[in-house]
């Protein structure tokens, strides 16, 4: 790789300081802080970056072509040999200090390098006259020709705009003419058709009105033998009726019956118990006359079982009966057996009395 072309100029050299040195001057390294230190660091990298961000955004030469390389070359007034190794020379000076310095000479480097020279023959050089003539001819032609070009184009537009605003204009006019037309044709139409629907209307409420006529007169002549059959249908029926007989048939009538019929019903269970609480006490007074009867001094055993855990439950009315049965039994038993059997229907009175108070509490 070859190494960066460096400039013998002094103008280019890092090293010449210009201007005030006075902001130069650089404080001891011991006397900044740390801080201090840091910043001048970030300081310098923020302008190393613009450095190089500003030396990506100015525009570069092109990439050189194929079999090509771009070199350097000095455009600077005074020519300079470009050496490798810049030639350094020390040099110390002595001046007296209230001397006034003259004036500063132009620098003007030293010639340096080799001269190199073209020599041109004579008839090389083109003449300017006989050279550009022809050239001048076609440009001013070419330009004389563009310039007529350019005029007729602008008289052909102007005609063309021309024809277009007298088009547009018969256009305007063509179609104006054909709205007109349409909507005069679209009033004739909407005409035409309201005409109609109204022709259309009167011939549909006369249809109407000759249907009404003739259903109306159609209807009085069947209606006339019709209301008296149709009565007298729907009253043979039974639509007609009193609504107090069929409020007495359909309401009072039937919950009549359930309550003869509950009643009648109760009548029969009534009946049937006494039925049944009579045999049972005719067979249970049997079943005790047809023992032995007891002697006096002996009473009948606390421990007899009662007969009233097989009877039946009774109602009140039994009571009455079972007394004219009792006396009855009472007076067919002999002298001798009347104090026994006293005893015995007594004691059946009260099983008959405990067992009617089971019931009534049941």
């Amino acid at each position: 790789e070859k190494e960066a072309t460096r400039y013998a100029n002094l103008m280019y050299d890092r090293r010449v300081v210009r201007g005030n040195t006075y902001a130069l001057q650089v404080m001891p390294s011991t006397q900044l802080s740390p801080l201090e230190i840091q910043r001048q660091r970030e300081a310098r990298k923020r302008a190393l970056a613009r450095k190089r961000a500003k030396e990506q955004m100015q525009p570069r030469t092109p990439e050189p072509v194929e079999g090509r390389e771009h070199v350097h070359v000095q455009t600077e007034l005074y020519l300079e040999e470009i050496s490798d190794r810049i030639i350094e020379v020390d040099t110390e000076c002595q001046t007296d200090v209230f001397l006034d310095r003259p004036p500063t000479p132009l620098f003007i480097p030293a010639k340096t390098g080799k001269d190199v020279s073209t020599q041109i023959e004579e008839g090389e050089l083109f003449d300017f006259d006989i050279e550009v003539k022809p050239i001048l001819e076609v440009l001013i032609g070419k330009t004389v020709e563009q310039a007529l070009l350019e005029v007729m184009e602008e008289e052909e537009l102007a005609q063309l705009w021309a024809h277009q605003r007298a088009y547009a204009e018969l256009r305007n006019a063509e179609l104006a003419e054909v709205q007109r037309l349409e909507e005069q044709d679209r009033r004739y139409r909407e005409e035409k058709e309201r005409r109609k629907l109204q022709h259309m209307q009167m011939l549909q409420k006369q249809k109407e009105t000759t249907e009404k006529i003739a259903a109306r007169a159609f209807a009085q002549h069947y209606l006339a033998d019709l209301i008296p059959s149709v009565f007298n249908n729907l009253r043979e029926s039974g639509f007609f009726y009193d609504p107090i007989e069929r409020d007495i048939e359909t309401e009072f009538l039937p919950w009549l019956m359930a309550e003869v019929e509950e009643t009648l019903e109760r009548k029969v269970l009534g009946r049937t118990i006494l039925d049944s609480l009579i045999r049972t006490v005719v067979e249970k007074r049997l079943d005790a006359f047809s023992h032995k009867p007891l002697s006096d001094d002996t009473e009948a055993p606390a421990e007899e079982p009662r007969p009233t855990d097989a009877a039946p439950q009774v109602a009140s009315e039994a009571d009455a009966a079972d007394q004219p049965v009792a006396e009855k039994e009472e007076a067919d038993q002999p002298v001798a057996e009347e104090q026994p059997s006293r005893h015995i229907s007594f004691q059946l009175e009260e099983s008959d009395q405990a067992e009617t108070e089971d019931v009534e509490m049941e």
